[in-house]
């Protein structure tokens, strides 16, 4: 009895592939997808890179078009020789960006050592007034004029829980705002998620390369920056770390016509 009901099923359970074979080799999508070469899959699963540039300049331009001005609040983090777990020094400071004249600042509170406020947090400050000014700060927008920029492969990547698309990025020219490394975008609207790589310039010749990371969210249907790493080293501070992070935002949204 035992073999003989062994040898049944083996039967059946033929039948049952055949019959479920003949059923779904039959369909048209099957088919096509057997016919087609393997190379011809993965080809068409590619997303396109020159489209997607394309569209990392155009989400930089319709915030450029959109967004009159915003305030937002900072907040300056400074740690030293790896103690991240005691700030040397903390300052606040509320920002405002004019699209006709740049960023101005407000400190609203400072605590901490003197020196590091002086010589890591006021520079900081002066050095965004300057990157922003009308006519300076086209230079450090992430974009294919300022970027030779390639897709990584593998596909989107999941951060934050959006899907990304993640470049290769390295600048046409050194200049301490302007990063090698890497970029992520929206996989939606190529607006910006992630930086991060290194300063293509350090910003004196008593200070290291500077490792950067920002993070960003869609604001309005653009990218904001909320929160910012920037580790370097120098001869006088040894091992600096200053955090950044943003809150608060308030637009003004330039009226259509």
């Amino acid at each position: 009895m035992g073999p003989c009901n062994g040898q049944a099923s083996k039967v059946d359970l033929m039948k049952v592939m055949t019959f479920f074979s003949a059923r779904f080799l039959s369909q048209p999508l099957f088919c096509l997808l057997v016919a087609m070469p393997a190379a011809a899959i993965s080809q068409s699963a590619q997303p396109d890179e020159a489209a997607i540039i394309r569209g990392i300049d155009a989400a930089v331009q319709t915030r450029l078009d959109t967004l009159e001005g915003y305030t937002v609040t900072e907040h300056y983090t400074v740690y030293r020789n790896g103690d991240e777990a005691h700030p040397a020094a903390e300052m606040t400071a509320k920002t405002t960006y004019a699209r006709d004249s740049g960023k101005s600042y407000q400190i609203l509170s400072e605590s901490g050592s003197s020196t590091i406020q002086r010589v890591v947090l006021h520079p900081i400050l002066d050095r965004e007034r300057e990157i922003n000014q009308p006519g300076n700060r086209e230079a450090s927008w992430i974009t294919s004029a300022n970027y030779e920029m390639k897709l990584e492969p593998g596909g989107p990547q999941s951060v934050d829980g959006r899907a990304c698309y993640v470049l290769a990025i390295a600048p046409h020219h050194k200049a301490p705002n302007l990063i090698q490394g890497t970029l992520w975008v929206d996989a939606k609207d190529e607006s910006i998620v992630q930086l991060q790589g290194v300063a293509s310039k350090s910003v004196s010749v008593f200070t290291g390369p500077t490792q950067v990371m920002r993070q960003y969210a869609s604001m309005h249907g653009f990218a904001e920056a909320t929160h910012a790493r920037a580790a370097s080293s120098s001869l006088l501070l040894g091992q600096t770390v200053v955090t950044i992070d943003y809150r608060d935002y308030e637009f003004q949204i330039r009226a259509t016509r």
